[in-house]
């Protein structure tokens, strides 16, 4: 498959690299429906799509707009998808049917989005007022950069390391667009959370900040520096968790309530939430600790601890009213949610169980070993393999959705820092993403946009195609 190097261009008005060598003055018009992933192109691209902007605005007002429900005292009752789709309540996948940041003491804070230098900077010192478009798709800076894919690091010869002002960043296949990155973090991102009902995007780091975008502007909005690295970051509903190193914080940003729940001793690497107001936290010392959250003091406390692992916990999934825990012990261990016990300890794979997915009546498990592993659910209850699909290097992350055509899609995380996706049941490869270091956190957002945080503090803004619009960007 041809590499297709797929991000912004500046005006520009001279021959090369989308400056109209093709008809003199010709406008891509692919570049201004915001779909052009031709580099170079012939034709000119002369100004930022606005098409882009638009369907990025309206697809984040529609989230906004249709994720406005009641909060049920804002409690933590509305489980978060554990494939980033259609949900049956039971964390299985389903087919759809249809700078350094401001110091503060909360993330729900309302700021501006303005910097010590004012607003976000615009790409290639561009200072024309009627181009300097605010949207999310088109400012750099603090925000979203905009740069062009360097020939060296495709052919893995970068020698600039964090230094290197080039995308880092693209897509080999098809039916994905990448729109946009956003810049900022120091080290690996953690985790990203779109909570619902809200239109900021979060983001949380090794270096310790938790950062707030506005997802209409592309701004940084506001940030915590909560001085210890980030082990995870994931939403539920309205809340907001942290992992941290002997903490975890919790932010309802709705009711602007804030906690921080002592227990944890170490590292927290993994968060895991049910609908039934239960808290999971995966302990460096091997514990899951677990809170449960009481309306009535409008609180979360402290209910036991899960022992049995004899490494880290670095994975946790519910599904099937069960907990799935992975370890660096090379185990995964089912928890039975209603007695909080383990029913059953998995032994296939030989390395750390770095991540854990629940698709349709399966549990799909990645790891170190260079494997992702396929569990079914025997007549007796017990799980087992059913399938092993083996990659050429250790797999750090999974994650699910569905594409622009409604088609299952795994994305498939490996420590060569290339995400691969493929389409289920089949491990149908149907394309690469390629980071500047590896992706370790993957979430999905409105109108078949999703993000990618990788090791080394960037955040990138994908989005599928129809079918037939990346057939015609192929054969145009």
């Amino acid at each position: 498959m041809d590499v297709k190097r797929v991000q912004y261009r500046t005006p520009i008005t001279g021959g090369g690299r989308g400056r109209g060598y093709g008809k003199k003055g010709a406008v891509c018009k692919y570049w201004l429906q915001g779909r052009c992933n031709r580099n170079p192109c012939k034709f000119v691209h002369g100004e930022v799509p606005k098409s882009i902007n638009y369907m990025y605005q309206r697809t984040m007002h529609a989230h906004h707009q249709t994720s406005k429900q009641p909060s049920h005292g804002g409690r933590p009752n509305s489980k978060r998808s554990s494939v980033g789709t259609t949900n049956k309540g039971d964390g299985t996948l389903t087919k759809n049917p249809d700078h350094e940041p401001k110091q503060s003491s909360s993330l729900t804070s309302q700021e501006d989005g303005t910097e010590e230098n004012g607003t976000a900077k615009h790409s290639h010192g561009n200072s024309d007022p009627e181009h300097q478009d605010s949207s999310f798709l088109t400012s750099r800076g603090d925000a979203i950069s905009q740069k062009d894919t360097q020939q060296s690091l495709i052919l893995d010869t970068c020698n600039d390391g964090d230094k290197c002002q080039c995308l880092n960043s693209w897509f080999m296949g098809e039916g994905v667009s990448m729109l946009a990155q956003l810049e900022g973090h120091k080290k690996a991102v953690t985790g990203i959370a779109l909570p619902l009902g809200s239109d900021k995007l979060y983001t949380g780091s090794g270096d310790g900040v938790a950062r707030v975008w506005d997802c209409h502007t592309g701004q940084f909005v506001d940030g915590l520096d909560l001085g210890s690295e980030i082990g995870c970051l994931i939403s539920d509903d309205s809340w907001i968790f942290v992992g941290m190193r002997n903490l975890v914080k919790a932010w309802n940003i709705q009711t602007a309530t804030e906690y921080s729940l002592d227990g944890p001793v170490g590292q927290v690497y993994a968060l895991e939430t049910t609908g039934i107001d239960m808290l999971f936290a995966g302990m460096q010392d091997g514990g899951i600790l677990v809170w449960k959250y009481n309306p009535e003091t409008n609180s979360f406390q402290l209910i036991t601890n899960l022992k049995g692992h004899t490494c880290d916990v670095i994975s946790l999934k519910v599904g099937r009213q069960s907990l799935y825990s992975g370890s660096k012990d090379n185990t995964i261990r089912k928890w039975d949610l209603d007695t909080l016990q383990c029913a059953q300890t998995l032994t296939g794979h030989s390395a750390a169980v770095m991540s854990l997915l629940c698709w349709e009546n399966c549990l799909l498990s990645c790891s170190l070993d260079q494997t992702i592993k396929a569990w079914a659910y025997t007549k007796d209850g017990c799980l087992e393999v059913i399938h092993t699909h083996n990659e050429e290097h250790g797999v750090l992350a999974l994650f699910g959705m569905h594409d622009a055509d409604n088609k299952p899609i795994l994305f498939c995380s490996c420590n060569d820092n290339s995400v691969h996706l493929y389409e289920l049941p089949g491990f149908t490869e149907r394309g690469k993403i390629f980071a500047k270091q590896g992706v370790r956190a993957i979430e999905s957002g409105p109108g078949g946009l999703f993000f990618t945080g990788d090791g080394a503090g960037g955040v990138a803004l994908w989005k599928w195609l129809h079918k037939q619009i990346a057939e015609a960007d192929c054969t145009e």
